[in-house]
This record gives C-alpha cells, sequence and structure tokens, in this order.
C-alpha cells in the first residue's frame, strides 16, 4: 500500500488507553488505522526526505530497525486485566487515589498515560508474591546488574517513558502522593516511603519541580486536584528534597595551595582537603535526619548511568569531543552520588523518567539502546495520536536539486564551515551580522511562516478569543559568536558611522529590539524587548537586562520579589542578581503576567534542550550539530507542549464504523535544522557494525608557539585614483538566480498529520529599490572607504574607516543598469534574493569587477576578506582519520599530518629537517584556500602546506611561504599559480595585517630540501 498523507493525526482520546493506531509497513508510516494499541519499540518515528515522484503521496523512508519491547509490552498484558478487575490486591488508600484520579466528573481529567504509569508500579509493589510479580521482579534486577560494573552495587531503578509534553512532572506528584499517604496509612509498611530525593540535570528544572513541594503556592497537589481534600495535609509530613546532580560533586572543605595538595596527596589517594561520599550523603540528605529508605526520583534520567566496561578510544566523528566528555562526568557524579546515598542511608526505590531513557553514545552502549528496566512507554507517536502534544513538522521536500539532502533539514552541514567559531569576541562589537546564504534562507523561511502565525494569533487577540502570549520562535546555536551574530540579525544592534553610535534595526521587524520613529539619530532600544539572548557569558553579566527594560517591568519584577519572599522566608530580595532577574525572563517566556510574556524569539547556546517549558514556542531553527538523536529530541521538544487543553469532539473511521470521543485541537510546531535520522523500521533486525579504529588528528595546546594563522580571502580589490565611476558588463557580470542550492519553496510535514508550505515571502515582498540601495552600499562599504592607507579598516572592521557617501549615487545608477541587464532569474527566483548575504556579496563582487574593468586608472590590490570569520588559525584542529598519518615534532601545532600519497612525508621531514623553519602544517581540515577563476567559474583551491621560515629577519618578522607540490598537469594549474602569485600575495601583503607572505611549488618533492634551501637563498629575486 502506498503511503498517503494523513490528514487528521488524532484516532484516539487522551483520557482512556489507545484503541487504534496507524500501521507502519515496510515503507513507513500509511493511513491505514489498525485496531488496538500499538506495541512497544525502541524508536521515535519522524518524517524523512520525500522522494521524488509522479505521485503527489508522501513517500517516507524509515531508517533503523525496530525491536519489541517485550518487558513493557509482557506488563501491559497483565495490567490490563487487573484493571478492568478494578485493582484486586491494593490498600485502601491507593483505591482511593485510583478513584480519585479517574472520576468522571474532574475539571481537568488526567492523561491515560499519567494514570498507567502509576497502575503499573503500583502493580509491582503492593500485589502480593507470586508467579508473574517473580518474574518481572527477576527481570528487572537482572537489568540493573547487567548494566552495572564489577565492583559497584546495582541499583534499584525502575523507567517510565513519557513523550515530552505527556506530564512527567504530574506522574512525579503523583508518585510522592501514594507513597506517602500509603506510609502515614500503616507506618510498618517497608514498601513505602515518606522522604524523597528529586534529582535534575540543572538549575533550571530543579527550580521548575518547586510545585512538587505541598507548600508551594503553585504546588500541583491542589492546583491539578490529585488528592482528596481530605488527604492534602498529609502532605506535609513528607520530607522532599530537590537537587541538580552538582549537588553530588565533592566539595572542597579546606583550602591549600596547589603544591601542597600534591605533597600531601599520594598518587590515587582520597585528597584529604576534600569531603567524603559518606560526608557529602550528609550535606546533600541532611533535612531527612535519620529517615533510612528514602525515593529517588531522576528527572531526564537519561543522564545517569554508569558507561559499558570496555575500551573506547575512538570518539565518534560527528560528536563534539567536549560535549561527549561533559556528558561522561554528568553520568559518573550523578550514578556515584546516587551509590553513595544508597550505602550511606539506604535506597527504597529509584524511579527514572525521561522521554528519551536511551543510553548516550558517550556511554559505550549503541546510541538509542533502551534502558533494560523500563517498565512504562508512552512514545511521541502515541502521544500525537492522542493530541497530547503539539506535531512537529519538518521540511521534507523543496525546490532544490538535492531529493536526499534536504538543506533546511540537514542545516548543519550546509553552514559548518562558514559559521563563526569559538567564544565571541569584543573585536565582534558594531559588526554587520554576516550568515551563510543557507542560514539566512532557513532563517527568512520559517520566519516567513511565523508572520502567518504570529497574525493569526493577533486577530484572535484583537477579537477576544486568546489572551495567551505571543509565539516564541527559538535558535538553538552552537557556540555564543553564533548566538549574538543571529540575535544582531534578528534583533538588530549598535554600530559606529562616522564617529557616531547608531542603532540599526533587525532584519526580521517582529522580533526587531529597535524602536523606529522618524530619523535613524531617534532610534532607542524597545523598553520591552522582543527577543531574548541566553548565554552563560550573558547570565553572568546580565547583559540585555536594559535600565529601561527594568522600568518597564517593574511590575513583574516586583511580584518575583513577592514570590521569592514566599519561597525563602528572610531573604533580602533586594539583594536580586541581573543574573536571576534574566533567568526568571527566560523560564517565564509565554506565562502571562510574567516578565517573559512578551518575548517572541529566544537565541540560545544550548540552554533550551531540556526543563525549559514554554507552551506557546511554534517555530524551531537549529543552528548546531546534532550528533546525538537524544538532542534532536531534546531540542524538538521544546516545541511539543501544547497551548489549549480544551477538548473536542473528534470522530475517527474504521472498517465502516464511525467512532466519536474527546480530545484536543491538532496543533502543529515547525523545526529547521534539526535532522531526525534515528527513527522505526518495519525491517528485519541487522547486525550493527562495531566502530573501525583510527587517529585522531587534532591540535595541541602544548605547541601553542608552532601556532600558524593565515587571512581567509574571499576575493581581491582594487584602489582606483578617479572618483568619477563607470563600468563596462560583459558576459562575466552575468549573474543567474535559481533554486539549485537554496530552496526558495519548502514543504514539511510530519509523522502524521497535515503538510505545510513554506517560502521566502518576506524577501520577496521588498520593494526593487530596497534591492538596488542595499546593493549599491555593499558595494560603497566594501570597496569604497576612506583612507590614505588602503589596508586600514576594509573588510573584516568596516567601520573603521568611514565609507565615500559622494559615490553613491553613481554606484546606485550602476547597481540598477547591472540589474536590468545581468541578472538572470529562473523559475522559482526574484530580484529580492539579493538580499541574502551571499548572493549579495557576489552581486557586489561583479559590479565591482565591472567598474575595474572599465577604470583605466592605476590601482592597488588588496584582499576580501571572510565577513564573519577573516583569520583563520590551527588551533581548533579536531579530527578522526583512518589514513595512513605521520607523526609529527614540535615545530608542527598537531599531533599528525594525513598522509593522502607518499611524498607528503618527504615533505614534512624536509621541514622539520632544516633550521629556518620555526613551524610548518599540511593544510588538512584548515578551510585555507585560494580563490580564483577559471574559465568563468569561481572556484577555490586548497594549497599543500604553510611555512614559518625564517629568511634573515629574524623570529619577530618570520615569512609565511605557502607551498605547493606540483602533482599531474592539470587545465586549471595555471589558472592556480597565477592567481596566487599574481593576486593573492600581492593583496594580503599590502593589507599589512598578515606578516609576510610568499609562494613556493615544489616540482621534486624528492628534492624538498634543496628546493627549500634554493628558494630562501634567492627569495629576494621573487619579492
Amino acid at each position: 500500500m502506498a503511503n498517503e498523507p494523513i490528514e487528521n493525526p488524532v484516532i484516539n482520546s487522551p483520557f482512556a488507553e489507545p484503541l487504534r493506531h496507524f500501521r507502519f509497513s515496510d515503507a513507513g508510516i500509511t493511513n491505514e488505522i489498525a485496531p488496538g494499541r500499538r506495541k512497544s519499540v525502541y524508536f521515535i518515528p519522524i518524517a524523512k526526505p520525500k522522494q521524488r515522484s509522479s505521485q503527489l503521496s508522501l513517500q517516507y523512508e524509515q531508517q533503523s530497525e525496530a525491536r519489541e519491547n517485550r518487558l513493557i509490552n509482557e506488563l501491559r498484558e497483565k495490567v490490563a486485566p487487573w484493571r478492568r478487575a478494578d485493582y484486586p490486591g491494593v490498600s485502601y488508600t491507593t483505591r482511593r487515589l485510583l478513584e480519585y484520579w479517574q472520576r468522571a466528573e474532574r475539571e481537568r481529567r488526567l492523561f491515560f498515560c499519567q494514570i498507567e504509569a502509576l497502575e503499573i508500579i503500583i502493580y509491582l509493589t503492593e500485589l502480593g508474591r507470586n508467579a508473574d510479580l517473580n518474574y518481572f521482579e527477576n527481570q528487572l534486577r537482572e537489568a540493573n546488574a547487567n548494566a552495572t560494573p564489577e565492583g559497584h552495587a546495582p541499583l534499584p531503578r525502575i523507567a517510565f517513558k513519557m513523550a515530552t509534553g505527556s506530564g512527567k512532572t504530574v506522574v512525579m506528584a503523583m508518585l510522592i502522593a501514594w507513597h506517602t499517604l500509603n506510609k502515614l496509612a500503616d507506618r510498618q509498611a517497608r514498601k513505602f516511603s515518606d522522604a524523597f530525593l528529586i534529582v535534575t540535570p540543572g538549575l533550571t528544572i530543579r527550580d521548575r519541580l518547586r510545585v512538587l513541594l505541598p507548600n508551594d503556592p503553585d504546588n500541583y497537589y491542589q492546583r491539578l486536584d490529585l488528592t482528596p481534600p481530605s488527604m492534602f495535609a498529609d502532605l506535609g509530613q513528607a520530607k522532599i528534597l530537590i537537587a541538580n546532580y552538582h549537588a553530588f560533586l565533592l566539595h572542597e572543605h579546606t583550602k591549600a595551595g596547589k603544591l601542597t595538595k600534591t605533597l600531601l596527596t599520594p598518587n590515587n589517594a582520597a585528597s584529604p582537603f576534600t569531603e567524603t561520599p559518606g560526608q557529602m550523603v550528609r550535606r546533600v540528605c541532611g533535612a531527612f535526619g535519620g529517615k533510612k529508605g528514602i525515593i529517588v526520583i531522576n528527572d531526564e534520567a537519561h543522564h545517569c548511568y554508569h558507561p559499558k566496561p570496555d575500551d573506547r578510544k575512538i570518539k565518534p566523528e560527528d560528536v563534539d569531543l567536549k560535549e561527549l566528555e561533559s556528558l561522561e562526568e554528568e553520568a559518573r557524579v550523578w550514578i556515584n552520588g546516587l551509590e553513595a546515598i544508597q550505602q550511606k542511608i539506604g535506597v527504597r526505590a529509584i524511579y527514572d523518567l525521561s522521554a528519551t531513557p536511551f543510553f548516550l553514545r558517550s556511554s559505550g552502549y549503541n546510541e538509542g539502546m533502551l534502558f533494560p528496566w523500563v517498565v512504562s512507554d508512552f512514545s511521541l507517536t502515541d502521544a500525537i495520536e492522542s493530541s497530547i502534544v503539539k506535531v512537529p513538522r519538518v521540511p521534507v521536500a523543496d525546490n532544490t536539486a538535492q531529493a536526499e539532502d534536504l538543506i533546511y533539514r540537514n542545516l548543519w552541514k550546509h553552514i559548518r564551515k562558514d559559521i563563526p567559531k569559538g567564544t565571541r569576541r569584543k573585536e565582534d562589537e558594531g559588526s554587520e551580522p554576516t550568515l551563510p546564504k543557507e542560514l539566512q534562507g532557513a532563517l527568512h523561511s520559517l520566519y516567513s511562516h511565523y508572520e502567518k502565525t504570529y497574525k493569526l494569533w493577533e486577530q484572535a487577540r484583537l477579537s477576544g478569543a486568546t489572551d495567551a502570549p505571543p509565539p516564541v520562535f527559538i535558535i538553538v546555536c552552537n557556540n555564543t559568536r553564533t548566538s549574538k551574530t543571529l540575535f544582531d540579525y534578528a534583533a538588530g544592534y549598535e554600530k559606529i558611522e562616522n564617529g557616531a553610535p547608531v542603532l540599526v534595526p533587525g532584519k526580521l521587524p517582529l522580533f526587531s529590539n529597535v524602536e523606529e520613529s522618524g530619523a535613524i539619530t531617534e532610534r532607542r532600544w524597545s523598553t520591552r524587548p522582543s527577543t531574548l539572548l541566553i548565554d552563560s557569558q550573558q547570565l553572568e553579566s546580565g547583559e540585555s537586562l536594559s535600565a529601561e527594560f527594568k522600568t518597564a517591568a517593574q511590575r513583574e519584577i516586583e511580584e518575583f520579589k513577592d514570590e521569592l519572599r514566599v519561597r525563602y522566608p528572610g531573604r533580602d530580595v533586594t539583594t536580586l542578581t541581573d543574573e536571576e532577574l534574566l533567568r526568571e525572563v527566560m523560564n517565564t517566556v509565554g506565562k502571562p503576567g510574567k516578565l517573559g510574556e512578551q518575548i517572541k524569539c529566544v537565541v540560545s547556546v544550548s540552554m533550551l534542550t531540556e526543563g525549559w517549558d514554554c507552551s506557546t514556542v511554534t517555530h524551531i531553527l537549529g543552528v548546531r550539530a546534532f550528533g546525538t538523536q537524544l538532542l534532536c529530541e531534546q531540542v524538538v521538544g521544546r516545541g511539543l507542549r501544547r497551548m489549549s487543553y480544551e477538548p473536542e469532539t473528534h470522530t475517527v473511521e474504521m472498517d465502516g464504523t464511525t467512532f466519536e470521543f474527546q480530545a484536543f485541537p491538532v496543533e502543529y510546531a515547525e523545526v529547521y535544522g534539526v535532522p531526525f535520522e534515528f527513527i522505526p523500521a518495519a525491517g528485519k533486525a541487522r547486525q550493527i557494525p562495531g566502530p573501525v579504529a583510527g587517529i585522531r588528528v587534532q591540535s595541541l595546546t602544548e605547541r601553542a608557539a608552532s601556532r600558524i594563522t593565515f587571512p581567509r580571502v574571499m576575493g581581491y580589490c582594487h584602489e582606483f585614483g578617479s572618483e568619477r565611476l563607470s563600468a563596462h558588463f560583459d558576459e562575466s557580470a552575468r549573474y543567474t538566480l535559481t533554486p539549485r542550492h537554496l530552496p526558495t519553496f519548502v514543504e514539511t510535514a510530519p509523522i502524521v498529520g497535515e503538510t505545510s508550505f513554506h517560502g521566502l515571502y518576506d524577501l520577496q515582498q521588498r520593494r526593487m529599490n530596497e534591492v538596488a540601495f542595499f546593493l549599491a552600499r555593499l558595494v560603497l562599504e566594501q570597496y569604497f572607504r576612506q583612507s590614505d592607507d588602503p589596508s586600514a579598516g576594509f573588510i573584516g572592521n568596516p567601520a573603521a574607516t568611514p565609507v565615500k557617501p559622494w559615490l553613491f549615487p553613481q554606484l546606485l545608477a550602476i547597481v540598477k543598469t547591472w540589474l536590468d541587464t545581468c541578472l538572470i532569474c529562473k523559475d522559482q527566483t526574484f530580484p529580492q534574493m539579493l538580499l541574502i548575504h551571499e548572493y549579495a556579496h557576489t552581486a557586489a563582487d561583479r559590479i565591482y569587477h565591472g567598474i575595474a574593468h572599465a577604470m583605466s586608472a592605476e590601482s592597488r590590490l588588496k584582499p576580501l576578506l571572510h565577513p564573519v570569520e577573516s583569520v583563520g588559525s590551527t588551533d581548533e584542529v579536531n579530527f578522526l582519520t583512518r589514513k595512513p598519518v605521520y607523526l609529527t615534532n614540535a615545530k608542527c601545532p598537531l599531533s599528525h599530518i594525513v598522509l593522502d600519497s607518499g611524498w607528503e612525508r618527504n615533505v614534512a621531514q624536509a621541514l622539520e629537517h632544516l633550521p629556518q623553519v620555526q613551524a610548518y602544517v599540511k593544510n588538512a581540515h584548515l578551510d585555507f584556500t585560494i580563490p580564483y577563476t577559471y574559465q568563468g567559474q569561481d572556484r577555490r583551491y586548497t594549497p599543500d602546506f604553510i611555512a614559518k621560515v625564517d629568511d634573515g629577519r629574524g623570529a619577530g618578522d618570520l615569512l609565511h611561504l605557502v607551498i605547493e607540490v606540483s602533482g599531474e598537469p592539470r587545465d586549471d594549474k595555471a589558472a592556480k599559480v597565477s592567481t596566487i602569485k599574481n593576486l593573492w600575495i600581492p593583496a594580503v601583503n599590502n593589507s599589512g595585517q598578515f606578516g609576510r607572505w610568499a609562494y613556493l611549488e615544489i616540482t621534486d618533492p624528492y628534492q624538498a630540501i634543496s628546493g627549500l634551501q634554493a628558494f630562501l637563498e634567492n627569495y629576494r629575486d621573487f619579492t
């Protein structure tokens, strides 16, 4: 059966056990509705890129395998008849709670998945011993033992798998109420406890889980009516502690110098200056007093595990090593802390809750392997079919030529080389935010859809149909430089123009934090910003919480302070820091009457992965690597929480019969840049091959003295002697826009539900005059600045010298001529696409070359640098190779060089042998390229080596030598050599920014030493 679009994904009630499900075939999900509940399997399904075909049906490709979760399915088979028999064998208190949770007159009914999670743990805990329960108990005991290394005692863990947005916190509250009320009813019952330690992965979740404290003003027990009123007061007797796992770190109790610690701490011995595990337990659990046998609840429990005991020296190539190390350390601290607590005061049970209770890639297990102690599963597909969560829609088709590699879906793959690296730098401030064309296109395409969503919300608000805060667009970035660049692009920034500060509005009007009221000088920062930037640096500095913002939000700030007075009696709220206020803004995005109510866009560095709950998120853009499926699911999970919980009547037809039930209306979240790959398949299981051994090539900190930097040149330009401009445009000046490499039309689809169509509509609506003015301004700023020294202040720091504004009218006329005569727009493209930076720079370059071609005055050559990353270096090289390598010495900043052929070793040995060579590197994974033109096409080539040599001027003025080893003759070789000798080297040397550079071609790699020596002896002849 061919897959077809599924317009109505809701086929079950959220308040009852699923009665039907969409069938999966070998090709993926179908529109066939099968009776009964879907079996629990490993993977969460997601729409894959749609195949081109003559049919209009969705052709979903399914990857990986589907393995049945046998323990979960067996438990379901036992619990279902026990449920139908009205729970025989449970205590009076438990029966009263079960009846109260499921009574028909509840104002807000609990979800079936929440009830089922409690049913299963009640079934495993309260029923008397029998063959079935002994079987399940042995299964869980064996599962925990197998995941515990030798020398460690297994922990009594039981896990619940619940889709994000399906109410894990509610289940925690139900567990606490069930345990506490049963313990108070029978103090001798060892199976119950009234002492709870709730462990979280961070401060955000820790603060959010205060709703589990019965004395909290917003506690879930009363707010969601989880206990009969007569029982609520008893919950106050429970001891409930909430801590993030960092509390398990062993604190230093005595300060001492490094030398003292070294002398007094033998190798591998416990430090006498640090608390013992037992002391840590007393610090963390001291409020329990003498209580033993506590209950531990792990929120986001996938962070807590023992690594699989094996030798894992090879790390995956597509994952940040620092991130992997951080995950490993987090898991180690968390699991060791729980073991210390078990040993010191005893643990009755550990309940793990997570939407993704899978082993992480850093664990040594296959990524995506389910924790074997999971007993309850309500997957994302189940939650979608029951209307509990929003339905994520991802790109499945576009109008490029890359059907199998959708740009807006696999965004990072297409932009990672051009995205800013490292942390924010002072020199970045005030520079125009420039984005790779793929990222800029994705941002505008998703923003165009957001505009439509916002207008619908605005209409509903004005008509009184809703009082909810506006929809929220979130951007998750790889580092603080990228986040600040995107923030400036969307919200606006301040630059220096002609010696005075000027505010530049954001390119996305709904997200702009700049208020425009006429003249440029009258622009002001908004007192209630629409866009929020969140990263660790900002949390420390309180940046973007201006005095105006604090004044405008004084009422909300005072309410927050009042809330703190209730939470922490006696606290001096006048000492509230900007960091705490910023955290409050972040945590209250989308919450009426709170500080973050009016935020429409949040730009973040990895802070939106877990625990950040905002039901108004409608659009998500991922701008980072997603090396693990877990991270994909976490980020998308930020957009899964529903906005409306008002049920309505739904109908579904199956086998000619129409069924009617209560469920919620369908809601969607649009997702770009998050590449789901780990999905269910109906195919047979296959053996997964083990890792292949390899060598990691990386920068070495101990070789910092050999560090090499280089300019990232994008092109070349001339400084003219005359200011009467003219242009001559020939065939080379023509520019054709096609959707081949940048989608102008995108179709997004969920695993089930309606598809959606996106495009660059906000760009297409711009006027042509705006395009012409933009290009003329770009040509002016790139090529025509006031300076006696043409190396001062051009690309890379364009605001350092003022432009020549008197040339603008001439440039505008030239640009309009070029637009009329040289721009060609193919189907589904339009001239306004030139507002995308990369296209604009290409157009500006061709316009400028037309000017240079027509001008006969003498000119001086200078380089055009990359607008984002003008300087490259050997600092961040880190990759895995399975090719042969050469182990380098201290002259090379990298651990190895890769040997693609035999001659690289000879050249490396020659460079290490010559005393004049102070440092060298093979040009692999450096992104050091030379732009050149061949047969009318813009190309780039990669030289072989860079060396820093002493040509007689001493260590303070080393010569940078670009070395090319000639191979077989190629048609484009002359163009490459001519470009580097006649354009690249002179332009870089003229700039004066990067030291001295020269070029050497070695024709015989086996005579590299003599060739280098001859070059150095005759260097003056080259300059």
